[in-house]
Formats: structure tokens, sequence, C-alpha cells
């Protein structure tokens, strides 16, 4: 099916139900079961560093995958790769619910992040198929922001439902969901505007591509969250076991990015990063979300520990920095196309490094309404960023490589993720957590790097007039 311009309204709101929904819950599921460890470890008898498998599987299947899928959606239709994404997730969501076993739920998250894959790999992608050009930018606005809020939201959501019910309903409730996914998106999910010619779906390249971010990340985990100061692994892992695995990944990549060199569309799409704009954006993407996991995995050791707030408080507190994304979102969508991209951008890293600023700045005992207006200052921030800048990754690919930059997009956000969260084991290994050094530093951490995503995003305004002169 071939669409001249976007999807009429009617439609276009049925298919944003399924894409929205897929993103929703295939972010959600990367952080939703980290407060259910505990329980996880106590009821299969295992140990916390079994458990820890239990997340780094389902990042590591959806990270090694994302590429491959991409280029497959360019080939065959992202509607064909995302309705075969959430059948293997909605399928392997229940296999984690019935697991009894903790080899069995770990495997069972490996294929939930390879369908997960699916998902985030042609999302951007469709919601390009499915808005007119003019009306692009508050699509990936909508977007944005549902991915934004289902990126801090896992532990608050996973706090109510287990407050109810026990683990495996974290993973119970994507069937029912999953299963309207895939009967509304058989019927309202378009076809491809135009598919990529010369592209070649290597099985040797998808092994390269899995194993090359499979080794990295384990690599840079091993050196991170488990690095003890003068020691071996916190969790037991030999640091020279980890140095190997990273040097390995490296390894790997090169031979990996020599043969994509030589590909016409490549797998690993280096075509689209000699694109200066492309690239730049790429830069500010991981900048910007190594940034929110510093800040938002680091808050609450500060929210709880240094300043004693319960529970309750801390995720009422927290919840400011997603609802001014949810309240400012749709206004960004309306300023896409009329101002620069990496002006809104530039604009909102600048906030977002002075609201991570003065959250490290906090006196020893703030007052709720102190800690609120800065956490709202981030997502006012970060909701100025994240919209423009998925446009201008989205647009400034060919639209038969939309697939391709759609990948690109959630690549640079686990990337950053995963570095965010490295760097914070890194600080929490040598700065204590109670006393607020190693959170305030982590804040610093944070801030410094939202600076350089804003100097990133700025240098596109140049480059971005100059695309639009030459057209």
């Amino acid at each position: 099916m071939v669409v001249p311009d976007g999807l009429p309204p009617r439609e276009r709101v049925h298919a944003l139900v399924v894409i929205v929904l897929g993103i929703a819950m295939s972010v959600l599921d990367g952080t939703i079961v980290n407060l259910a460890l505990p329980d996880i470890t106590r009821e299969l008898h295992a140990l916390p560093a079994q458990a820890i498998w239990v997340v780094n599987a389902y990042q590591i299947a959806t990270l090694a995958l994302l590429l491959p899928l991409a280029t497959l959606g360019d080939i065959v239709g992202y509607r064909r790769v995302y309705l075969a994404g959430m059948a293997v997730f909605t399928a392997a969501s229940l296999a984690c619910a019935l697991a009894d076993s903790l080899t069995a739920l770990t495997l069972a998250r490996v294929l939930q992040g390879l369908g997960a894959a699916g998902i985030m790999s042609v999302n951007t992608a469709l919601v390009r198929l499915v808005y007119p050009a003019r009306l692009l930018g508050r699509g990936i606005a909508l977007n944005s922001m549902v991915v934004a809020t289902a990126s801090v939201a896992g532990p608050s959501l996973a706090a109510g439902m287990l407050s109810a019910a026990s683990w495996p309903w974290l993973f119970a409730i994507n069937i029912p969901l999953g299963l309207l996914c895939l009967w509304l998106g058989r019927a309202v999910l378009p076809g491809n505007l135009a598919k990529a010619s010369g592209a070649r779906f290597s099985l040797l390249d998808v092994a390269l591509n899995g194993l090359m971010f499979a080794l990295v990340f384990m690599g840079i985990d091993g050196l991170g969250v488990r690095l003890e100061p003068g020691a071996g692994g916190a969790l037991g892992t030999p640091v020279w076991l980890a140095v190997s695995e990273l040097a390995a990944g490296l390894v790997v990549g090169v031979v990996y990015v020599r043969r994509q060199l030589a590909e016409p569309v490549p797998l690993f799409p280096l075509d689209l990063l000699r694109i200066p704009v492309f690239a730049l954006s790429m830069g500010t993407s991981v900048g910007a979300f190594c940034a929110q996991t510093l800040a938002y995995v680091g808050l609450p050791f500060l929210l709880l520990g240094s300043y004693s707030r319960s529970h309750l408080e801390a995720g009422l507190l927290l919840t400011a920095w997603p609802v001014a994304i949810v309240v400012v979102a749709p206004f960004v969508g309306r300023l896409i196309g009329r101002w620069p991209s990496g002006l809104l951008g530039g604009i909102g890293l600048a906030l977002l490094a002075m609201g991570l600023a003065a959250l490290a700045l906090l006196p020893a005992q703030p007052g709720n309404a102190d800690m609120a207006w800065r956490m709202a200052l981030c997502g006012v921030g970060f909701a100025l960023f994240q919209s423009p800048n998925n446009h201008l990754i989205i647009t400034s690919a060919p639209a038969q490589r939309s697939g391709a930059a759609s990948g690109m997009v959630g690549t640079a956000r686990l990337t950053g993720q995963t570095l965010g969260a490295v760097l914070l084991a890194i600080v929490f290994s040598f700065y204590e957590t109670n006393s607020g050094q190693g959170p305030k530093l982590a804040l610093w951490l944070g801030a410094g790097f939202a600076a350089l995503a804003g100097v990133c995003s700025a240098l596109r305004i140049k480059p971005a007039r100059s695309a639009r002169c030459e057209n």
C-alpha cells in the first residue's frame, strides 16, 4: 500500500494508538522490572548478581537487533517488522509471567528484547508514514513525549502494581495490550512509501552487529556497574574479564565496520552518519540521554538519603520531570518547522543543564517546592530538545532509509542511557550516597553532558539552514 502524504485523520488516530502503545510497552519494560528484582531473587532462589541479568538480557537483545531490524524494515516494510516484533514481544511476555526459574525468565527476557527491537527499530519510521509532512513535527513530539515519559515512569508504575500484585503481573499486563496492537495494527498501519534499493540482509553482518554490541555492553557493565576501587568486581566479575569483553567487542567492531564500508546500503548506517546534521543529532541524543540517566537514577538516592524524604514523597517530586514533558511537548511540536531544530534543542539542553546544576546546588534542607521547580525545569528543557532532535534525525535521512534512521534514534537513546548508568555506577563506587556526595557529583556530570549536547545541537543551526538553501 502506497501512502502519498500521511493518513487521513481518522486512520491516523487508529495507527497512532498502535504505534504509541507499542513504544510505551517496549520502553517501559526496560526499567519496570528493576524494582521487582529483590522479589524475583527471593522467589526464584537466585543470587542478586544473577538477577541482574533479568535486566541486562533485555537491554543486550534490544541493542543487538535494533539496527538489523531497522534495515530489514527498509527492505520488507516497516509494518511487517513492527507486527512481527509485537507478536514476539507479546509471546515472550507470557513466557516471562510463567517463568519458574531464573534461567527461564532470563531466556524469556532475551526473546522479549528481540521483540522490543522490532517495535523500536521502525517506530519513528512509521510515524513519518502516518503524518503528512506539514504535521510531522507534531507526530514526532507526541512520540517523543511517550518515550521520554516511559523512560522514567517504570519504577513508579512498578511500585503501584507491586503494591497490589506479584511480579509476574508486570509482564502479564503486556499480553492483552500486545494482542490489541496486533489486531488493530494489521488493519491500520501503513506500508512503506519507498523501499531501499541495494540493501541486503546478511546474517553474518547481523551476527557481527549483535556480537559487537553485546561484548561492548558486557564489558562496560563489568567495568562500571561492578567495579570496586582497588579490587575486582563487586558482584564477583573479575576486572580482567570485563576488559577482555570490551576489547573483543572493539575488535569485532573494527571487522564489522570494515565490512560495512564496502556496502552500498550498510546494515550499520554509516552512510547516514556522513550527513553532518544527522551525525550531530546523534551526538546530541547520546549526550542528553546520558545526562537524563545520571540525574534520574541518582536523584532517588539524594531524596531518600540526604533529604530524608519518604518513598511516596520522592516519587511525587520525581513526577514533576515527566509532567513538565507532557505539558510542554505539544507546544514544542507546533514550533518544529517554524524555528530551527538546532536552536530549539540548544535552548532546551541549556535549560536541562541549568536545572541539573540547580539540583546539585540545593541547600542541606531544601523544601519540596525548591526541588519540584528544578525538576520541572529539567523536564521543560528535555521536552524542548527531544522532539526537534528526533524530527531532524528522521527527516535528514532519505525516505527509503527511514527505517535505518529510526533504528539510530533508538540506538542513540539506549547508548546514552547505558553510558549514564555506567558513569553513575563508577561515581557511586568511589563516593558515598547517603551523604549526598555521589548523587550531587552525578548531577554535575549530567549538567556537563547536557551542556556538551547543547553545543552539538547549536552546531546544527548553520548546516540545517544550508541544507534548506540547497533544496
